[in-house]
C-alpha cells in the first residue's frame, strides 16, 4: 500500500509535468511511475493524478508492446468521435437557428434574441443535442461565420426618382463646369465638444505617454460646442469651413456660403454669373426651409449671382460630395487629438490635406444665429424663385431682384 506522502509527491510532479507532455507522454509517464511503486502503484497514480486506471493500463501496454518510434498519441481511428460524426444533422440545425427567416422556422424564438453561442447552445440542447458553447463556436467557424458588427449601408427608403435626381444633378454639374461657373456642395458637420475630451482614433506619442483627457464626456455649459459648416468646390477640390459657436441655422449656412464667395469663390470665378449649390434635404439647408430660401435671395441680391439649387433625395445625404471629399478627411486629420479650443479646431481643419491636393480655409464665426426666425408670406412671395419642371421641391433657381452687383 502506497502511503499518502508519496501520493502527494506524485500529485505535485504531475502538476508540473502535465502542461508539457502529450496525451501519450502522460500515459507512459503514469505507467512508469506506477511500475516503480510496485503493488498498488496503478491505484496510487490514479488517486494522485486523476488519470483513469484504464488509461494507466494502456500506458503499461505501450511500454511493453509498442515500438519506440511509434509517436502516435492514439491508434488510427482512436479518440472520441466529433459531434458532427455522431450527429450529422447538427450543422443543418445550427444554420436553421442562425437564419430562421430563410432556412428554418420563421417563428423561431431565437429570431428575436441575441445569437450568442450560449443561446445557440441552449437552443440545440432543447432539440436533444449535447453540445457546449465552446463546441458551438468551433462549428460556427467551420461554417464560415464570424463575429461582426452592424455595417452602415442603408439610409432609408429609396425614393422612386432617386436615380433620376442623381442624373439631373450630374448633368447640371457638367453644364456648369463647361461654362466655368462654380459648383459647391454644402452641409453642416456634426457639432464637436471643445475641451479635454476623448477623440476617437490614435496618434503617435512616445511610448507610455498618451495624452490625458477627461474620463467623462460631460459638456461644460460655459464652453459652446463647435458647429462647423462647410462649402466644397466640386471642380477645384477646395473648400471653406466656418466654425460657429451658435445654432446651425439657415442664416448661418448662407453666411458661410457668403464667406466662401468673398474669401475664395470670387477670386476663382470673378466672371461667373451663376452658382450651383447641391445639398441634402434636411437640416439648416433643408429644401423645406423658408429661411434658407430667403437668405439665398439676399445673397443673390448682394452678389448678382443666379443661384441654382439641387437637393439630394431624402435618405441619400452621403452622396453629397462634401461628405466624402472633405468632411471625412477633416475627421481623419484630427483623429486621436483632443479638440481643446476653438482655435485648435480651426487650425486642424485649415491644415487638412490629401494626396489629391485638397485645400481648405477655415475661420471662426462668433456671430449669434437665432433659432425660430419666421418668414412671412409676403417675404416668400417677394423671393424670385422658379421651380424646375422635374421635382421643383428639390430643384429651383433664385435670381437677383436687381442687376446691381456689390
Amino acid at each position: 500500500m502506497v502511503n499518502t506522502d508519496v501520493i502527494k509527491q506524485i500529485s505535485i510532479k504531475y502538476s508540473a509535468l502535465s502542461p508539457y507532455l502529450s496525451e501519450k507522454g502522460l500515459r507512459i509517464w503514469a505507467a512508469t511511475e506506477a511500475q516503480s511503486l510496485g503493488y498498488g502503484g496503478i491505484s496510487a497514480i490514479a488517486t494522485a493524478t486523476g488519470i483513469s486506471r484504464q488509461t494507466i493500463h494502456s500506458g503499461v501496454h505501450n511500454l511493453e508492446f509498442d515500438p519506440i518510434d511509434n509517436m502516435r498519441n492514439r491508434s488510427p481511428g482512436g479518440g472520441r468521435k466529433s459531434i458532427v460524426e455522431k450527429n450529422p444533422n447538427i450543422l443543418y440545425e445550427l444554420e436553421k437557428l442562425l437564419e430562421p427567416a430563410t432556412r428554418g422556422d420563421p417563428e423561431s424564438a431565437l429570431r428575436w434574441t441575441c445569437k450568442s453561442i450560449q443561446n445557440l447552445s441552449d437552443e440545440l440542447k432543447s432539440k436533444g443535442y449535447k453540445i457546449s458553447p465552446r463546441t458551438v463556436c468551433n462549428l460556427l467557424a467551420d461554417l464560415g461565420y464570424s463575429l461582426q458588427s452592424n455595417n452602415k449601408r442603408y439610409e432609408g427608403t429609396n425614393h422612386p426618382d432617386r436615380d433620376k435626381q442623381f442624373q439631373y444633378i450630374y448633368n447640371k454639374v457638367k453644364k456648369f463646369q463647361k461654362a466655368f461657373n462654380p459648383i459647391i456642395s454644402v452641409d453642416a458637420k456634426k457639432k464637436e465638444l471643445v475641451g479635454l475630451y476623448k477623440n476617437n482614433g490614435k496618434e503617435w506619442h512616445v511610448k507610455g505617454t498618451p495624452e490625458s483627457v477627461n474620463v467623462y464626456d460631460f459638456p461644460d455649459p460655459k464652453i459652446p460646442k463647435a458647429a462647423p459648416y462647410g462649402v466644397y468646390d466640386v471642380s477645384l477640390n477646395e473648400g471653406w469651413v466656418s466654425v460657429g459657436i451658435s445654432h446651425d441655422t439657415a442664416e448661418f449656412a448662407v453666411a458661410t456660403i457668403a464667406k466662401w464667395w468673398k474669401k475664395m469663390g470670387f477670386k476663382r470665378y470673378h466672371n461667373a454669373t451663376e452658382l450651383f449649390i447641391t445639398s441634402d434635404s434636411g437640416g439648416s439647408n433643408s429644401n423645406r426651409s423658408k429661411l434658407w430660401k430667403a437668405e439665398l435671395q439676399n445673397f443673390s441680391d448682394k452678389t448678382g449671382l443666379k443661384i441654382h439649387v439641387s437637393h439630394f433625395p431624402p435618405g441619400t445625404s452621403k452622396w453629397n460630395n462634401i461628405e466624402h471629399k472633405m468632411f471625412n478627411f477633416i475627421s481623419i486629420n484630427w483623429r486621436g487629438r483632443p479638440l481643446t479650443t476653438l482655435n485648435v479646431i480651426v487650425n486642424l481643419i485649415g491644415n487638412t490635406t490629401t494626396k489629391e491636393d485638397l485645400e481648405i480655409m477655415a475661420e471662426l464665426d462668433e456671430n449669434t444665429y437665432e433659432k425660430g426666425i419666421k418668414i412671412s408670406k409676403e417675404e416668400m412671395e417677394a423671393i424670385h424663385l422658379v421651380k424646375a419642371k422635374f421635382h421643383g421641391e428639390w430643384n429651383y433657381i433664385i435670381s437677383p431682384r436687381s442687376k446691381y452687383r456689390k
